[in-house]
């Protein structure tokens, strides 16, 4: 059987966010409800400046009020929200306001540090005003100055919400309603990047100034187990995103971060490099085997790191040497390269875990200006 060829960027099919599937459904029920004619398909105008055909799952006429819905596609980039039926239901306001809510499985917001005030569904300002410009241009065409309400709703939302990052960021009850383009770029970090930001908000908002930010979920878990104290929202997973997030802390004002890891990512970051996929950087075993040495291996440690196939290896070769010194230095030079990064001006701590959940090394290093 034939290998399947990895596709090039550039023939990656881009997939349309909630917010634009939101907005084609407002659309067409608002049609519907004017001409009581059922809506197959609809035209809206993205923010990223082209017009895009929208196919209408379904299309419920009734006395007062129109339902219609729409498969979320997720293009050749699905994430969680990927099939998911979005719907708007629109209904006639005896004043001329266009209101926009959300219904069941669209999140609400009930921490301070987002872009939408507590107490509000979880429907982003871009999106928002996506569907505030579509209707208001029907309504225009059909020169009608009645208002109108909209409530999104996304039947399974709330199991997806399960997912993703919302109840850590306090969007309790489904998922948001989000995008700036109005398209999903295939394989793109900026939507990681951006839920990065949000939850750096939302912890200042809370009121945190030591933030505690891990590469995964079992990183996280360890987290939790060392810092006890801290609340749920000043846990982070920055996943290979360590240098922007230290950027954004030192931006936002965050005074403390903790990082804790695995040797895996974390020899990555000991020797400078800020972004941790296997892509972007390697394991270098040499770099590895100078710490080591320094940190008072034997030449058959030393020699025995510089056969290693993976970091996790060369762990287990110091602990079973018992040169624990090895991942307090390891720790050390983490926290001195985010400092590099940064400028300074932070207090910044490493611990380093194996993989069944013991603490290795650590260290701390107070910056702050």
């Amino acid at each position: 059987m034939q290998k399947q060829k990895r596709k090039d960027p550039s023939e990656l099919r881009e997939g349309y966010t909630t917010g634009a599937c939101a907005t084609a459904c407002a659309k067409a029920a608002l049609i519907a409800l004017i001409t009581k004619l059922e809506q197959k398909k609809v035209m809206i105008h993205l923010p990223v400046g082209k017009d895009v055909e929208f196919s209408i799952e379904k299309c419920e006429i009734r006395d007062i009020e129109v339902k219609c819905s729409v498969i979320k596609d997720g293009g050749d980039d699905p994430d969680a929200t990927h099939g998911a039926i979005i719907e708007a239901t629109v209904s006639w306001r005896k004043d001329k306001e266009i209101f926009i809510d959300g219904g069941k499985g669209v999140g609400r917001v009930t921490k301070p540090g987002l872009p939408i005030e507590v107490g509000l569904a979880a429907i982003n300002p871009v999106p928002r005003k996506m569907i505030q410009t579509e209707v208001e241009k029907v309504l225009q065409q059909y020169e009608i100055e009645t208002g109108v309400n909209i409530i999104i709703t996304v039947p399974d939302g709330e199991e997806i919400a399960k997912k993703t990052l919302n109840s850590r960021l306090g969007i309790i009850g489904g998922i948001s309603i989000l995008g700036t383009r109005g398209t999903v770029v295939p394989f793109s970090n900026a939507a990681y990047m951006a839920s990065i930001v949000q939850a750096i908000s939302v912890a200042k908002a809370a009121g945190s100034e030591h933030l505690v930010f891990t590469t995964g979920g079992r990183s996280e878990k360890f987290a939790m187990s060392m810092y006890g104290e801290l609340p749920e929202v000043a846990f982070i997973e920055m996943g290979d995103f360590v240098g922007f997030s230290m950027k954004q802390c030192k931006q936002l004002g965050i005074p403390k971060v903790s990082l804790v890891g695995m040797m895996g990512k974390f020899s990555k970051l000991a020797q400078g490099s800020m972004m941790l996929h296997s892509k972007g950087s390697q394991v270098n075993f040499e770099f590895l085997a100078s710490i080591a040495r320094e940190s008072g291996a034997t030449n058959e440690s030393v020699r025995q790191i510089l056969q290693a196939n993976t970091a996790n290896e060369v762990g287990e070769i110091m602990k079973e040497q018992g040169c624990m010194e090895f991942f307090d230095k390891l720790s050390e030079l983490c926290c001195k390269e985010i400092l590099k990064h940064v400028g300074g001006g932070l207090i910044v701590s490493t611990a380093i875990y194996s993989m069944k959940g013991e603490l290795l090394g650590k260290a701390e290093i107070i910056d702050a200006h």
